[in-house]
Formats: C-alpha cells, sequence, structure tokens
C-alpha cells in the first residue's frame, strides 16, 4: 500500500500541501515556544551594575527568615535593615568604609528616574568625569547623561544646584535601562554631607579590605550580607528586575506554549480528519475494488507517517528562523530583559518533531477506522451528502468534555471562587470548552446554519437557498472550516474579556473603597518628604490621610510563610478618607496594638491575636480590630504608621471639610505638592491611572499569545478554505451547466464561506460566554460585582479578519477553477 500512498500524494496534492501547511507551521510554533521557554529557564545570570568596581560590598539585612518544621522559610523584606553600627565601627578598622545612599531627585525638564548618590561612590561602578569637575559644596552635583550640561543652575525637589561636571561609566557588563547609551541609571552625584542630609537612612556601605575578614566582622550580626563578585548585583537598585522578568516570562511563555500548543493539536488535527473526510469516494471504490478495511487504514497511516515527518521537519527548521527573531522582539517590547537570547537546547526540537508526527497520524485514526469499517455502496453513498457526521466516540468524548467544563465550574463556584480570576484558569478554561464543542459542532451545525441562512433564503431568487442548503449538507466541511474560526473568537473573547471584567471589578472596588475627594500622589512613586506633607495638612478645608506601603507576613499552618500588602495609616484620618469593606469590627478600632485584615486570612476574627512579621522583619503580636471581605484580593491588609516602620508615603487622600470648596483646596493642594513634583487628581482620574484598560506588560503578553495563536488559525483558515473550494470543482461545474454566470457561481461561493465564518463565530462567542459568565459570577461571590465586559471590538475585528480571508481563499479558487469550460469540469478527475 505504500506505492499506492505515494501515488495518492501525487494525484492529491492540493490536499496534503493544505495538510502539510498545517503541520508545518504547528510544529514551528511549539518549536519557536519551546526554544523561548528553554532559554528562559537557563538565561544567565546578571552582572553587578553600581559596584562592579568595588572590592566587597556590605548589605544589612533584607530578607527574613522563618524556621519551621520542614526547614525554613525566607521572603523579602519591605523595609531592609540598616547595617548596625556596631557591625560598621568594626568595618572601619579593617579598611575605608564608604556608605551608599540612594534617593530620588526630580527636575524640570529631567528624566524621570533621576537618582541621588554621594559622589564617593562614583568611583565604585566606576564613573569618571567626562567633562567639568566633581562636586566640591553643598549646592554643586554631577550628573549622567546629557539632559544638564555644566554650568547650568538646575531647580529640583532637593533645592537648587548648579551642575559642575558630567560623567560616564568606564566599564559595565551590561548596558540597558533608562540610560543605555549613558550608564544604566540617571544619577545625580552630591557631595557625602549633603547626600548624608537628604537621605540620613543607609542599608549598604563598601568596605575596602579583604573579603574574608569582613565576612569574620560581620558574622555575628543576623542577616546582613556579605557581597562579593557576580552577587554584589544585589546591592543594584532592583536588584531582582531581570529574575523578576525571566519568571514573568517563563509563565508567559508557558501560557503561550499551551495556548499555542493546543491551536496547533487542535487544528492540525481537524485539517487531517478533513483531507481523510473529503476522501470518501475514493475509499468506497477502493473497497468496491476488493481493499481490505487493514489495506485502507495502512494507506492513509502511510500517506499520514510521510507528510507528517516532512512537514515536522521543516516545522523545526522554521522554529529555529522564528526563535531568535520571537526573542527580539521580546526585548525590544519589554517583556524580556536585554540579555534575553534563544539558547542552544534540543528538547524543543524533539517535543515539536514527535507531537506533531504523533498529531499527524492521530488525526486520521478516526476517520481512516470509519472509512474501512464502511461498506463499500455505502461509501458511495455518504459521498455525496454528509450522513453520520457523528460517531458514539465523538458524542460521548464531546459530552465528556462538556460535562467536565461545568461540574469544575460549579466546584470552583462553590469551593473557591477566587480560583477562576487566576490568569491560569481563565487562559486554560476555553481551550475544554473550546474542544468540546467542536467535538460535538456536527450536531449544531446543520441548524444552526439553517437558523442562520434562514432571511437570506427568504429573498427572490434561488442564491440564499442554494447557500444554505449547500452549507448544511456538507456538515463535515462547514465543521472542519468554522474550526479555526470558532478558536479564534472563542480565545480572543475569553482572554481579552476576562481582563477586561477583572480590570474593571478591581476599578469599580477601589471607586467604592475610596471616599476622599482628590489624591496627591508623588512624582516617580519615590515618596513625600516630610515638608510636603506639613504643606499639604495645613491646605484649609482639606482632611488629610498620608498612607505609606509596606508588608505584613504570617506563618499559617505552621509551615506556610505568607505575605500580604499592607498600607500604614491613622486611623481617624483612614475613616474619613475611605469606605473599607467591612464584614466584622471597625475601621476607628485600629491602633498600635492592632490590625485589619482581610477574610483571605486564616485568623480573620476579630478581637483574636495573631503573630506577624512588620515589614522590616520586626515580630510582633497583634490584635484583629476589624475583618475585610475578600474582593478581588487587593485588600490587603491596614496598620498604624507604627508598625510600618521606615515606610515612606506614597500616597496622599484628601477629603473635603464641611463647606469647603473643592477649587480652592485643590488649587492649595497643587500648590503644596509642586516643589516635590506632586500630582493632584480627582478620585476618577486616579482610579483610571491605577487601573487601566490593562497594564502594559498584560497587553504585549496578550498580544503575543493572541497574535501567534491568531495568525497561526487564520493562515489554517485560508489553508482549509482552499482544500475545500479545489475539492468542489465538479459541483461548480454543474451549477455552470445549470444556467448560473461565472459571478453568480463566485457570488454564491463567497457567500457560503460569510455563513460558516459566522456559525465558527458564533459558536466561539458562545464559549467566550460561558467563560465571562464564570468570572462575573465568581466575582460576585466575593463581593465585587461588576459588569461583564465583552471585547466587542477585538472580536468584530477578528471576525471581519476570519471572513476576507475565507472569501478570498475561496473566492480566487473558484474564479481559477472557473476559467475552464464547465464541460470540462464536470468531467474532472476528483
Amino acid at each position: 500500500m505504500l506505492s499506492v500512498a505515494l501515488r495518492t500524494l501525487r494525484t492529491r496534492w492540493v490536499t496534503f500541501a493544505g495538510t502539510f501547511v498545517a503541520l508545518s507551521l504547528g510544529v514551528a510554533l511549539i518549536a519557536v515556544m519551546g526554544l523561548a521557554l528553554a532559554s528562559s529557564l537557563n538565561a544567565p545570570a546578571g552582572k553587578p551594575e553600581r559596584f562592579a568596581a568595588a572590592p566587597v560590598v556590605v548589605r544589612g539585612a533584607d530578607t527574613l527568615r522563618v524556621p519551621t518544621s520542614i526547614g525554613v522559610r525566607v521572603d523579602k523584606l519591605a523595609q531592609p535593615r540598616a547595617v548596625p553600627a556596631g557591625t560598621v565601627a568594626k568595618l572601619r578598622k579593617l579598611g575605608t568604609v564608604v556608605e551608599d545612599r540612594s534617593f530620588a531627585v526630580r527636575a524640570p525638564g529631567a528624566p524621570g528616574e533621576l537618582v541621588g548618590h554621594p559622589w564617593s561612590t562614583a568611583a565604585f561602578a566606576p564613573y569618571e568625569i567626562d567633562v567639568g569637575r566633581a562636586p566640591r559644596a553643598a549646592d554643586e552635583v554631577a550628573v549622567s547623561g546629557d539632559w544638564a550640561k555644566p554650568g547650568e543652575r538646575v531647580r529640583t525637589d532637593r533645592g537648587t544646584v548648579r551642575v559642575v561636571g558630567a560623567v560616564r561609566v568606564v566599564r559595565t557588563e551590561r548596558v540597558g535601562g533608562p540610560a543605555a547609551g549613558h550608564g544604566f541609571e540617571n544619577a545625580v552625584f552630591y557631595v557625602d554631607e549633603r547626600a548624608a542630609a537628604l537621605s540620613p537612612g543607609s542599608v549598604q556601605l563598601v568596605v575596602e579590605a579583604d573579603a574574608a575578614a569582613v565576612r569574620e566582622a560581620v558574622r555575628a550580626s543576623t542577616g546582613v550580607q556579605v557581597l562579593t563578585g557576580d552577587a554584589r548585583r544585589y546591592a543594584d537598585a532592583d536588584p531582582d528586575r531581570d529574575s523578576e522578568a525571566l519568571t514573568a516570562m517563563n509563565a508567559l511563555l508557558g501560557t503561550a506554549g499551551g495556548v499555542t500548543g493546543f491551536v496547533s493539536v487542535f487544528v492540525v488535527a481537524s485539517t487531517f480528519a478533513f483531507a481523510v473526510a473529503q476522501r470518501r469516494r475514493e475509499f468506497g471504490l477502493l473497497r468496491t475494488a476488493g481493499a481490505t478495511p487493514g489495506q485502507i487504514r495502512r494507506m492513509v497511516f502511510a500517506e499520514a507517517l510521510v507528510v507528517g515527518v516532512l512537514a515536522s521537519a521543516t516545522g523545526c527548521v522554521l522554529g529555529a528562523y522564528g526563535a531568535p527573531r520571537l526573542a527580539a522582539r521580546m526585548v525590544d517590547g519589554g517583556l524580556a530583559p536585554s540579555r534575553f537570547t534563544i539558547g542552544d537546547a534540543t528538547w524543543p526540537y524533539h517535543l515539536a518533531f514527535w507531537t506533531g508526527l504523533l498529531v499527524a497520524l492521530c488525526g486520521v485514526v478516526a476517520a481512516s477506522w470509519r472509512a474501512g469499517r464502511t461498506a463499500p455502496v455505502q461509501a458511495l453513498g455518504e459521498a455525496c451528502v454528509d450522513t453520520r457526521t457523528m460517531t458514539t466516540g465523538r458524542r460521548l468524548s464531546g459530552l465528556a468534555l462538556l460535562a467536565t467544563a461545568a461540574v469544575t465550574l460549579v466546584l470552583a463556584l462553590v469551593g473557591d471562587p477566587g480560583e477562576l480570576l487566576h490568569r491560569k484558569t481563565y487562559v486554560s478554561r476555553p481551550m475544554l470548552l473550546i474542544t468540546a464543542v467542536a467535538l460535538l459542532a456536527p450536531v449544531v451545525v446543520r441548524p444552526l446554519t439553517r437558523l442562520i441562512a434562514w432571511l437570506p433564503a427568504q429573498l427572490p431568487g434561488a442564491g440564499g437557498m442554494l447557500v444554505r442548503e449547500n452549507a448544511a449538507a456538507g456538515v463535515r466541511r462547514t465543521a472542519a472550516i468554522a474550526a479555526p474560526v470558532l478558536v479564534t473568537v472563542a480565545l480572543a473573547g475569553s482572554l481579552l474579556g476576562a481582563t477586561a471584567t477583572l480590570n474593571e471589578a478591581k476599578a469599580d472596588e477601589t471607586r467604592r473603597q475610596t471616599s476622599a475627594d482628590f489624591v496627591v500622589t508623588p512624582a516617580g512613586g519615590a515618596g513625600f518628604d516630610a515638608v510636603t506633607l506639613r504643606a499639604l495638612r495645613q491646605v484649609s478645608g482639606a482632611e488629610v490621610s498620608a498612607t505609606s506601603s509596606s508588608a505584613v507576613h504570617v506563618l499559617e499552618d505552621g509551615v506556610s510563610l505568607v505575605k500580604s500588602e499592607a498600607r500604614a495609616a491613622d486611623p481617624g484620618a483612614l475613616a474619613a478618607t475611605t469606605r473599607l469593606p467591612l464584614e466584622a469590627g471597625r475601621t476607628s478600632d485600629l491602633d498600635d496594638d492592632s490590625i485589619i485584615v482581610n477574610r483571605e486570612w486564616q485568623r480573620h476574627t476579630v478581637g483574636q491575636r495573631v503573630r506577624v512579621w512588620l515589614g522590616d522583619g520586626t515580630r510582633k503580636s497583634l490584635r484583629i480590630a476589624a475583618v475585610m471581605t475578600t474582593g478581588t484580593g487587593n485588600n490587603g491588609v491596614y496598620v498604624t504608621p507604627r508598625n510600618a516602620p521606615g515606610a515612606t508615603v506614597d500616597r496622599v487622600d484628601v477629603a473635603l471639610a464641611a463647606g469647603a470648596d473643592a477649587r480652592a483646596v485643590a488649587a492649595g493642594l497643587r500648590t503644596a505638592a509642586r516643589t516635590s513634583g506632586g500630582q493632584v487628581l480627582t478620585k476618577d482620574q486616579w482610579v483610571h491611572a491605577s487601573y487601566p484598560e490593562t497594564n502594559r506588560t498584560t497587553r504585549l503578553g496578550l498580544l503575543l499569545v493572541l497574535g501567534i495563536a491568531l495568525l497561526y488559525t487564520g493562515i489554517s483558515l485560508a489553508n482549509t478554505m482552499v482544500m475545500a473550494t479545489s475539492d468542489r470543482v465538479r459541483d461548480l461545474a454543474v451549477l455552470r451547466l445549470a444556467g448560473a454566470t461565472r459571478w453568480q457561481v463566485l457570488r454564491l461561493v463567497g457567500a457560503e464561506a460569510l455563513t460558516v465564518v459566522t456559525v465558527g463565530g458564533v459558536l466561539g462567542l458562545l464559549v467566550a460566554g460561558v467563560n465571562l459568565v464564570g468570572m462575573w459570577s465568581a466575582l460576585g461571590l466575593m463581593s465585587a460585582p461588576t459588569a461583564i465586559k465583552v471585547p466587542w471590538t477585538a472580536i468584530g475585528a477578528v471576525v471581519g479578519a476570519c471572513a476576507v480571508l475565507a472569501v478570498v481563499s475561496s473566492v480566487i479558487p473558484a474564479a481559477l477553477a472557473l476559467r475552464r469550460r464547465a464541460v470540462e469540469l464536470a468531467g474532472v478527475r476528483e
């Protein structure tokens, strides 16, 4: 049967070309995602930046270590501790000690991320003077970058200074970030005394001494770290940014790999099954000629094997070409650190190749088994009209998946509604429903097609009736073409709708909780100084609540260290500017010996005491003063400023006093915040700024996931349309012989394509709707009710693109075929 299979490949080249394209592109997608994921898992560690030339860096405790029965639990502290004074004294005996300080600086026309340092730390990058000289007086600075020139006077929130020098980095291991080309930061260097006055606290220092001696000196200081070599990168600002970016990218690529893998397998299996179904007449003739069911199955498997091997190999080559380009786009888009490149892992190629081959073989199993079991006369009869398109196995599989989706949804709503709000859940659930609906599609395609085409069929002429009957009669063809549209619309509606609905719920929740009329935020998120806070509190008619960000850690079940975001606020002012979603207790009961928690905490009974670790690692026992509902997960906890040591005020809520004029208060707030660069927003402006439609990283990630999947399904849709149209050449010729003009036939083909796309769009919209209703129900159960946000614009664009692709991919092959005489086409060999 191998020789027959090879001859069939040559004769039916259009059909097999379609399956080859679908499979090779699917394998390429899997290879690209696998290579990117493997590279992110094995990315090289970063290099030190600010302290690349420092001999030893000593850093205060910045991690919380809690011993448990199953080992030590570790978490980052929100407010790192300074190196103890006694330890600093010991280090000074070993060699020169330089205290490091970093603080935000704001200036009109300057980059938004200016950071101040003492001049004595400049040599450890190392920086050197490029133009001018080093600062020598309290009002002199040296800057990196070209935003200010030596000799200029610059007004900053730290006072007016004179630029006396410009510096550049002599050597860096890695260049990237906001000041690429001039170093890794936008630095402003003050003399040491002025820097100490502006930022009294110091959590790390450079010691010019032997590393072993330094380690011995700090041995008795709990949590103090001695950093040398590449470990000095942990002394840089935000040292975890690359690892956090890689972690986020791992999750993104895992999601993208899962989605693209599912789409690839789904479309390839559908394409192969449709290609086999197209050959029912051929199988009937072979059975009539004496071929056994086993011979037919072996022939089909041999064809799938040949196509699978060639297409999978081609896909691996395409994946090797596409992966570096994907990595470059991710770096350019800020989704990956600048040092991210594709490595030399080989397992993604094996995974992609064998997955492609397996899918090719599995895609023909059911169809070939059924073709082998069908009697010769029955096979010839089925070749004309689709009958028995729904096998028992397919029906049971579809119903089982549908029941699984329904049961898991109900269990999640009853047990843990918050699970439905997680990205991995709202990304994976549509796949289950898509597969279930696709398996059951032959049951609903015929009635749905008749319903959609009912109105056109009532119009004068036979065109509408022919569209309805052709689409309804060719159930397999309609289901195969609708499958890519179903996947495209369902994924776009589910993913974009889920993020939009969740963002809207968070915004609504914040809007309900905030009773302030204005919110003042610092420039660059650096925090407010004492002078600005004093000026804000002196604004007439304003009730000011200054709050700061911190964290609280709690040990649950004796082994799980849980970190909760905390806000520190004065209880009286907090009650005047917020409406916390309390289910027990009162906001006014908060004091220095208590805490407001949410229902997610293991202990959440008012009056109970709970042992916690504060943001700087201090252990304390606090009484639960009130309990909030869970909401969308952003409620966190509330403490007083005394229980958030080291936290700077990063938000000021302002409520209007009785009889106060809103415009006058707003003007006073802007005047008070002007020197620090603070921004005065109304409540609605602040909510909109805090909860945009989708943050940049999430938006780019979704575009990556959807873009790749939608591009592939679009190509597969066009591919399937070409296969289907080329198989209907004799049908089109019969219409021509019956009197239809060439343009009438082409309009009929285009109308059928639009009808089938509409069928797929309706099924996809149904899947997306079920997913969004599940999320909406979960939000209601978590006391965060909101409206469902359906991304109609995106869905419309997706359906429109599919419609254009389907019409073009069906009309062009039909037009090319109709260039021949109708009599010749009617006699063409299948």
